[in-house]
């Protein structure tokens, strides 16, 4: 049985990890972090801490669902006392926590994903063959969140937007845009829009556009509950921990 430490049990995902994990033939909650205090019960027997290393070493894979800067604490710690796998789906991180998560990755085995849906794995793919055959089509990618999300635009579609951009050689950095005012002129050949949407309690909705004069192709994913997100998470952390270390993608998990 797969000890499982969550980190960031007091979000929304970590109440639904904790839950998921309730219900699992081959991982079970051992730990969880608080920094303050924990609003709700946990099953009987459950390490609850706010020592990191104590959390660390109470577990065997650790998921970390929380807020770039509580990731940053995780890896840090991580890679000066205890080598565990981890699978990251925190969301909005910076280049210099990717570039701490790539040297932490030196010495364990680290997942990172901002969405753990095989659906959004799926609308990648076509979307890198899409973007590569329609060469002259107009890419304008759409998401939607509840209204608590903090990051945007979300993980997901900046993700989608890359596979894209690389699918046409292009570099995201340079041709995003992520708002549109004023007397702009005319969309340029290259430039890919990412948009985002706020509102009420939508759990995530994609949609990437390929426009071309006559037609246009729209594709899109809708995440219907968290617990997608949730159970994917456990599901390619029982694949990490038998990895060594390294940086893993959801693909390399589930071998899309």
């Amino acid at each position: 049985m797969i000890k499982v430490g969550i980190f960031g049990a007091t979000g929304r995902i970590g109440k639904l990890l904790i839950e998921s994990l309730g219900n699992d033939n081959e991982a079970k909650l051992s730990c969880v972090f608080v920094r303050n205090e924990l609003q709700y019960s946990i099953p009987e027997g459950v390490l609850v801490t706010n020592d990191i290393k104590v959390f660390l070493e109470s577990s065997d894979l650790i998921i970390d669902f929380s807020s770039p800067e509580a990731t940053k604490i995780l890896l840090d710690c991580a890679i000066d006392n205890c080598h565990k796998p981890i699978v990251i789906g925190t969301t909005g991180l910076n280049d210099m926590q990717k570039d701490l998560m790539l040297a932490a990755s030196l010495k364990m085995p680290i997942l990172y994903a901002t969405n753990m849906s095989r659906g959004i794995i799926v609308l990648n793919q076509i979307s890198k063959i899409v973007a590569s055959t329609l060469k002259e089509s107009d890419i304008e990618i759409v998401e939607i969140h509840h209204n608590l999300k903090k990051d945007s635009p979300s993980g997901t579609a900046l993700n989608l937007a890359n596979t894209c951009a690389k699918a046409r050689g292009l570099d995201l950095n340079k041709i995003r845009i992520s708002g549109r005012d004023g007397a702009i002129g005319e969309r340029s050949k290259d430039e890919i829009a990412v948009m985002s949407l706020r509102g009420g309690d939508v759990v995530g909705r994609h949609t990437i556009g390929f426009y071309m004069d006559g037609e246009y192709i729209e594709l899109t994913h809708n995440a219907t509950s968290r617990m997608t997100f949730a159970k994917g998470a456990i599901n390619v952390g029982k694949w990490l921990v038998k990895q060594s270390a390294g940086l893993y993608s959801i693909e390399d998990a589930l071998s899309m």
